[in-house]
């Protein structure tokens, strides 16, 4: 197992490698911690300052200073929740959303390139083997009661 897992570990490597190098590509480049923050934020529209520091495993105050620069940049606003003032919601902007659009965008075109020099047959190997993984990451996740953000 422990070459398999380096094999992995490898794989990995590269695959970030690959996703990475298109988000460099983006002009601007934004912070991979900004990013991960904009991220969160996409996927829960309820996203307040106490969920994204826990999201990211940070104090609040660094998830504070993380929104501050995003909110200086034009790509996060902070608004009072409408279900409870006390609280403020993250909210992207559209600029945001474009960002991250176009993020995904290179990401895929990127990943395009380098499946395109695999083999059909080894394409499909490759989704069956990935789908074995997130299904059994799934498990594990279950049950040690971890997430993902």
């Amino acid at each position: 197992m422990t070459e398999i897992a380096s094999a992995v570990e490898s794989t990995a490597e590269t695959l970030v490698g690959v996703l990475d190098a298109a988000r460099l590509a983006q002009v601007p480049a934004i912070p991979p911690a900004q990013l991960r923050v904009l991220t969160i934020i996409s996927a829960n529209q309820h996203t307040n300052m106490s969920r994204l520091a826990e999201a990211l495993d940070v104090v609040p105050s660094s998830a504070s200073r993380l929104c501050d620069r995003l909110e200086a940049t034009g790509l996060l606003r902070r608004v009072p929740d409408p279900r409870d003032r006390r609280e403020v919601r993250l909210l992207l902007t559209p600029s945001a959303r474009r960002v991250l659009e176009d993020l995904h965008a290179r990401r895929r075109d990127a990943l395009a390139v380098v499946l395109e020099r695999m083999t059909p047959a080894a394409r499909e190997e490759l989704v069956r083997a990935l789908g074995a993984f997130q299904a059994a990451a799934g498990e594990n996740e279950a049950a040690s009661g971890l997430r993902t953000a």
